[in-house]
């Protein structure tokens, strides 16, 4: 028997090697495969197999500061596609338009989609419960009617510009729903199903689900009470006056808490496309800017009793004008006032007084106030669209500037910046940055998860400044400009403005005003800081006429509210033969309304509500005391 050559046995056994190692290498593969990666495959493989149904997470609700919702989620039904499940995409589409009020073609295109999943929407978005029965009831392969939410506004307009709106796929648009979206917003659930390639359901695969997380509650430093009384004012002021837009806050001076904040016109937040973008995607309060007028005198008061330029004391003769720099300032009233003190040029809103006071404190020290305020910059205030106002420029301030700035005329400030400002001179002379959130919540618990502290941001005046200041307006409401917004028991401080509108080209814009009122309470010890501006309201335009009484009533809710108690001590008001004496209010509850025709035809103007003939209840309450003439706001049985 012949044997192989040696070459050839050798190549034999090289092969026989290779091969043998190649096997070896195969079988670790094979290992390596099965146990090393077989878990992480089979998940690879399964989630081919997955299909995931997305459910929306709840989104964060907005509370008050006592935790009372302004804005919630409410359960609606939405439709949703899954393209691979759906046998015969025309008919399914054809069925559907009908009720969904949409083209079969727009239909038929987003369920033939490539997608996984596809919303049917805007037509399938929040549908009503009818139409998702009748969905429902034709079965369709593919086509899924889930719970979505929407947002609900269970008070309409109230603080519609604060809470904003969202969209379709409840994304924050405006106010707080977009600057807080991030927060409010949770991370979506979802139901996963084992299917094969054309969608339907493997017996053999593992369904489960994901539940959604939802977003944080935003706790505001709103109170919905003061919040709806001052939204009632500002119904008042545009039904009374007719103005072209209206605006008010209520603040608290110690903390910069933002208690109310509104603006007309308004709209509905959940009807947002209803109105023009401008009146919904605006918060007046924080962007419009405008000259101050009147209300600016307080600065200019208290940098100028803090600088001891003055004693309110001293006294100042208005001759009626003053001139400056080639320019004649007047007076609002004809003639002057001749001599006065200055504490009733403060009173008077005296504009010769003021340029005085201007002239005393000289250029840099009254701009170098102005910015402490915090005017010509923004207050920080965590809403969108601040304006910072407008201040001159050291290089062009002389002497005309000095003097008109000194009673707030050539410059723009917005009403966030004032309302911080003179909060700051009566409450000790501490500016606040004004805030809206007062913190976060847990969605489920609605306890405190993160909460938001007072900042300070300078101490601008000393306290014994701020005293006297409040003292002075408290005069102002006793016995000067302000005395429309006395009020019987309460220690009420302000200041009235009028302030002329700036036309396009430049120019004072003849018979046209903002008219406003700035208002604290109580003078020893301040609780709330309440401005209200309207604009260019119909007839008589004087802050002291239409602002002042404004906020009178705004007051006379929001005071008793917040637990204030009436004073037996405060600075009585003073009659003059100008002014309505204060009188006493009537007893009406219990009487008819023939007999109120009969027993008040002394000339008190009556605004009833409701069609009963025996009145319940009034406003003010009997004892009260008032201007003789005043409204009484009586209310019947329905």
């Amino acid at each position: 028997m012949l044997k192989a050559p040696l070459f050839t046995r050798k190549r034999i056994m090289v092969i026989c090697t290779a091969l043998f190692l190649l096997l070896i290498l195969l079988l670790l593969r094979v290992g390596y495969v099965q146990l090393i990666q077989g878990n992480w495959l089979t998940k690879q493989a399964e989630n081919l197999w997955q299909r995931d149904i997305a459910f929306s997470p709840p989104r964060g609700s907005i509370l008050d500061r006592n935790m009372k919702p302004l804005v919630y989620n409410v359960s609606v039904p939405s439709v949703l596609a899954i393209p691979a499940q759906i046998k015969d995409p025309k008919e399914t589409a054809k069925q559907l338009a009908p009720i969904l009020v949409e083209s079969e073609e727009k239909l038929y295109n987003l369920i033939t989609s490539s997608k996984m999943m596809v919303w049917i929407k805007p037509q399938g978005k929040r549908i009503s419960d009818e139409k998702a029965v009748a969905i429902n009831k034709l079965n369709l392969p593919g086509i899924v009617v889930t719970d979505d939410s929407k947002r609900y506004y269970p008070h309409g307009h109230l603080a519609a510009h604060l809470l904003g709106f969202t969209g379709i796929d409840n994304q924050g648009l405006s106010g707080l729903e977009l600057i807080y979206d991030k927060l409010l917003t949770g991370k979506p659930g979802f139901v996963s199903i084992s299917s094969n390639a054309y969608g339907d359901k493997m017996k053999q695969g593992e369904d489960s689900f994901s539940p959604p997380r939802p977003g944080l509650d935003i706790v505001l430093s709103i109170d919905r009470e003061i919040q709806t009384t001052v939204e009632h004012v500002l119904d008042q002021a545009v039904a009374e006056y007719q103005p072209d837009d209206a605006l008010a806050i209520a603040v608290k001076p110690s903390t910069g808490e933002i208690l109310a904040l509104s603006s007309r016109p308004t709209f509905r937040p959940d009807r947002y496309k209803d109105v023009d973008q401008n009146i919904c995607n605006r918060i007046p309060a924080v962007w419009k800017t405008f000259e101050p007028g009147s209300s600016f005198k307080v600065i200019t008061l208290a940098a100028a009793l803090n600088e001891k330029k003055v004693d309110l004391q001293d006294r100042f003769h208005d001759s009626g004008s003053v001139a400056v720099g080639g320019a004649k300032l007047r007076c609002w009233k004809a003639g002057g006032h001749g001599s006065q003190t200055y504490l009733e040029v403060v009173q008077n809103s005296c504009n010769p007084g003021f340029v005085n006071l201007g002239q005393k404190l000289g250029k840099e020290v009254l701009f170098d106030y102005l910015h402490k305020f915090g005017f010509g910059s923004k207050t920080g205030v965590d809403l969108s669209g601040e304006s910072a106002g407008i201040l001159f420029p050291m290089e062009r301030i002389g002497p005309v500037e000095l003097a008109t700035t000194a009673f707030g005329q050539g410059i723009s400030t917005t009403p966030i910046q004032q309302i911080m400002a003179i909060s700051a001179c009566v409450n000790g002379g501490k500016l606040m940055k004004p805030y809206i959130v007062k913190g976060w919540a847990d969605h489920r618990t609605h306890k405190l998860v993160h909460l938001i502290e007072p900042e300070e941001k300078g101490q601008v005046i000393t306290k014994e400044t701020s005293r006297t200041v409040c003292d002075a307006l408290e005069h102002v409401v006793a016995h000067g400009t302000g005395r429309q917004a006395f009020l019987n028991g309460y220690r009420v401080m302000g200041k009235t403005a009028t302030a002329q509108i700036v036309g396009p080209n430049g120019k004072y814009m003849a018979g046209k005003h903002i008219v406003s009122f700035i208002c604290m309470a109580p003078s020893d010890n301040p609780e709330i800081t309440f401005y209200i501006a309207v604009n260019n309201p119909k007839g008589i335009q004087f802050g002291g006429v239409v602002a002042a009484p404004l906020a009178k009533r705004a007051l006379s809710e929001i005071l008793p509210y917040l637990g204030v108690k009436r004073r037996k001590i405060q600075v009585e008001a003073l009659d003059t033969p100008m002014s309505t004496p204060v009188v006493t209010v009537p007893d009406l509850i219990g009487k008819t309304k023939s007999e109120l025709q009969r027993d008040l035809s002394s000339g008190w103007q009556l605004i009833t509500h409701g069609e009963g003939t025996i009145i319940q209840d009034q406003l003010p309450k009997p004892g009260e005391k008032t201007r003789k003439g005043n409204r009484i706001h009586i209310y019947t049985e329905n």
